[in-house]
């Protein structure tokens, strides 16, 4: 199976159209046009076609996965963005892509009065190791 087959599978079964990849290949900074990803989906013996390499493959689906799950900081639902996909696909309309900023209060709460005191300092701890140190005995001496 080639990237190309791989490419084509993933565009059909998430309902992709060419616009939406470039967006997908944008968000890793990968910048390709819509001419050049349709070449990667036309049949193999089109005068046309081009192979898709493994650098464009990598990085739509690095692009794909931060479409679909969203950064650290903003968390999306694949779901929903499956479903926004499908709505486009059937309406025809331009693939939006929400982000949800983080919601303010609209009147703001008052805050309780804290005597002026020095602020304690803050105290970095010290990270410990997630695996400790391991020595292995594959029955070699480092002597010999």
């Amino acid at each position: 199976m080639t990237n190309n087959d791989i490419f084509k599978k993933l565009r059909v079964a998430l309902q992709l159209r060419d616009d939406q990849i470039v967006e997908i290949l944008e968000l890793v900074d990968f910048r390709i046009s819509k001419g050049e990803i349709g070449n990667f989906f036309r049949t193999a013996d089109h005068p046309k076609y081009v192979e898709c390499g493994d650098q464009v493959l990598r990085n739509f689906l690095n692009g794909l996965v931060i479409h679909l799950r969203g950064t650290k900081e903003n968390p999306k639902n694949a779901m929903d963005v499956l479903a926004q996909n499908k709505e486009a696909v059937k309406t025809g309309g331009k693939l939006e892509v929400k982000a949800k900023a983080p919601q303010k209060p609209t009147t703001p709460k008052p805050a309780a009065k804290k005597p002026m005191g020095k602020k304690p300092a803050f105290k970095a701890k010290k990270q410990e190791p997630i695996v400790e140190k391991v020595r292995f005995k594959n029955g070699k001496n480092k002597n010999s």
